[in-house]
């Protein structure tokens, strides 16, 4: 009997010594050998891996290749309590001196993070070492806790955010300064919100920003307040992007809410969205890039930003100019490379906009001017000239004075570019709005809207507007004034050719509105053009709106042909078009604007027909949006046969 239960303790101890502890796990796996040499070294880590409970945040190889600092803290990797995913606590407190704090959330998509770092789900193991649970969970980033300079032993290890404020010059946050805000801190007597306990985020801006003299006397209390976002941690690697942030600064008369949003290159930005203004704050979004990210202290996450967020001081000019100023990375401002392209056009067109009182800006992203057609177009200073005038608008516009022209149908707006408009459409409420604009043939979407100056607003788009990158059958299959238009020709299989970039179209394309008339007029005939069973009469009328040739012809084209001809006859698939095209003065149709343009009349088979949206560009082509389609009775006799 004593044999057999020693031959059973035999066993179970050899299956224990079997079973690899953590440090095992560790030692094996050549993914996470640099942090295991790092233990290795470190005493204090090595006793809580032998003797303790405790849970250990395990960066991999490839986190130490991207990791910048000279000097990788293991202890800020361990706490002394063992948590599993599910049981992870909003804060855990490290095992490095001072027990600074390490800050847990989970985003919408489930993903779990550890200050900035992603926890991999697949990889966190579970073991027992001498009874205590020990639990490992493989990151993608190397921690990076606040550090305190050589020579400085006095300063708090685990510092608050007013710790931070009082002696940055102390921490080891690249010499960047912040004394100009600490100042204005100090002058507000808003300490207390820096020093609050819990968990919270802190915008800072840096001295860099307030090189406008007088920039920092227009932070006040609740221009500090908008810096903060209370009861609320955020990292950037976890931060939802464009997801705004209830403010210190929210209350009955003034509300102002903060996000974050990310370039394509990487680089992240902060934005404060005054909604609610006062006569100190005006409302409009301000945009900072974040110049030092991630800085954890112990009542929550500082952020380091490149000027003060709710003050809007400069002009659109000088907003421009301000990214040749951000340093000598040419990707540095999300408008960067708009304003390089301004200057290589010979900087013209910046004079122009500082002369104007009020303006508003539909500025492309930095990646929108990646495309190839652009570069084709950047080496014509007089095409790129007219571009670069297309995206300018002589009026103060923001997303509200949008919707209001946006009520009853797309707002048509006049650029300074001769004879252009763009046309905006909105669909949306909120946070859940969506801005479109099409101007030159282009549709781009409103990636950033509101930003304010002090003489107006820039919009960033995602697309250079007037640079087609669409086929005559793209824009129709894209356009939502163009949709009946694009139906007809679907079924009759008249689309099929507009894909062909081997000849050159010019479309008169009756917009929907242009459509709907004909119902009221012919009842009869329209509901047959939008029947399968009439597809032959439906594709004969759509060819008498397309011109075939080996160009394409702008309206200003057809104005001169026309004066010298008396009219213009176009090449059609099966005949001709003979047309009419005249200047004719008019007004917008829009209660918010009394701009006077002149605006082009097709007169075909004495019929006067308005163009609503001329010289839609394509890359096989032009479109023109008439109000009417080129239809007579004979047609319905046909159609209704």
């Amino acid at each position: 009997m004593l044999n057999a239960a020693a031959l059973l303790l035999a066993l179970l101890c050899a299956a224990n010594a079997a079973e690899p502890d953590l440090a095992d796990k560790l030692r094996n796996d050549s993914e996470l050998s640099q942090f295991y040499s790092l233990l290795e070294s470190d005493p204090i880590a090595n006793s809580t891996l032998s003797l303790r409970s405790c849970t250990i945040f395990v960066p991999t190889n490839e986190a130490f290749q991207r990791y910048k600092s000279k000097t990788a803290h293991v202890l800020y990797h361990i706490t002394t309590e063992a948590y599993n995913q599910k049981s992870l606590p909003n804060t855990v407190s490290s095992d490095m001196a001072g027990n600074p704090p390490l800050y847990i959330t989970r985003n919408t998509n489930g993903d779990i993070f550890v200050n900035n770092a992603r926890i991999i789900p697949s990889l966190s193991e579970e073991r027992n070492s001498n009874g205590k649970r020990q639990i490992m969970h493989i990151i993608d980033e190397v921690l990076e806790p606040l550090t305190v300079k050589a020579g400085h032993s006095d300063t708090p290890k685990n510092p608050s955010a007013y710790n931070f404020l009082k002696n940055a010059e102390e921490f080891n946050v690249d010499n960047i300064g912040v004394r100009t805000y600490r100042n204005q801190v100090s002058l507000e007597k808003k300490e207390s919100m820096f020093e609050a306990a819990g968990q919270h985020t802190f915008l800072v801006p840096v001295d860099e920003g307030f090189k406008l003299s007088a920039r920092s006397s227009l932070v006040d209390a609740k221009v500090i307040d908008g810096h903060v976002i209370p009861n609320t941690v955020i990292f950037t690697a976890a931060a939802q992007h464009d997801d705004p942030k209830t403010s210190a600064a929210y209350e009955d008369l003034l509300k102002v809410t903060v996000s974050f949003f990310k370039q394509k290159n990487g680089k992240m930005y902060v934005k404060s969205n005054t909604i609610v203004g006062d006569a100190k704050h005006r409302n409009g979004v301000v945009l900072a890039e974040i110049v030092k990210a991630n800085i954890p202290v112990s009542n929550g996450v500082i952020h380091l930003i490149h000027r003060p967020l709710m003050i809007i001081d400069t002009t659109v000019t000088q907003f421009l100019q301000s990214f040749k100023f951000m340093n000598e990375n040419a990707d540095n401002g999300p408008l960067r490379k708009f304003y390089e392209v301004i200057m290589d056009n010979g900087g013209a067109v910046l004079d122009d906009i500082n002369n104007l009182s009020e303006v508003t800006i539909l500025a492309p992203s930095n990646e929108a001017w990646n495309s190839s057609n652009i570069n084709n177009v950047l080496r014509d200073r007089n095409k790129m000239r007219q571009i670069l005038n297309m995206h300018i608008i002589k009026d103060r516009l923001n997303v509200d004075k949008i919707r209001q022209k946006n009520a009853n149908l797309i707002a048509q707006v006049p650029t300074v570019n001769n004879n252009t408009f763009l046309y905006f459409n909105v669909r949306g409420e909120g946070s859940d709005t969506l801005i479109t604009v099409e101007g030159g043939g282009v549709n781009a979407t409103v990636i950033q809207a509101d930003v304010a100056q002090t003489n107006g607003f820039v919009h960033i788009i995602d697309h250079v507007l007037g640079v087609p990158y669409t086929t005559v059958l793209g824009k129709l299959e894209s356009d939502p004034m163009m949709s009946d238009t694009y139906k007809m020709g679907k079924f009759s299989h008249f689309n099929d050719q507009l894909n062909n970039t081997q000849r050159r179209f010019t479309y008169f394309v009756p917009r929907d509105k242009g459509w709907q008339k004909t119902e009221l007029d012919y009842p009869s005939a329209h509901k047959k053009l939008f029947m399968q069973d009439f597809a032959y009469h439906s594709k004969s009328i759509l060819e008498r709106h397309l011109a075939i040739s080996d160009k394409e012809y702008t309206m200003k084209d057809l104005v001169k042909l026309s004066h010298e001809s008396g009219s213009v006859v176009l090449p059609t698939f099966r005949d001709s078009l003979s047309i009419r095209v005249e200047e004719e003065a008019g007004h917008l149709h829009d209660e918010y604007a009394s701009h006077e343009w002149t605006g082009y009349v097709i007169i075909w088979n004495y019929k006067k027909i308005n163009v609503y949206r001329p010289d839609v560009e394509c890359t096989n082509g032009i479109i023109h949006v008439i109000d009417y389609p080129l239809l007579e009775e004979k047609d319905v006799v046909v159609a209704g046969g």
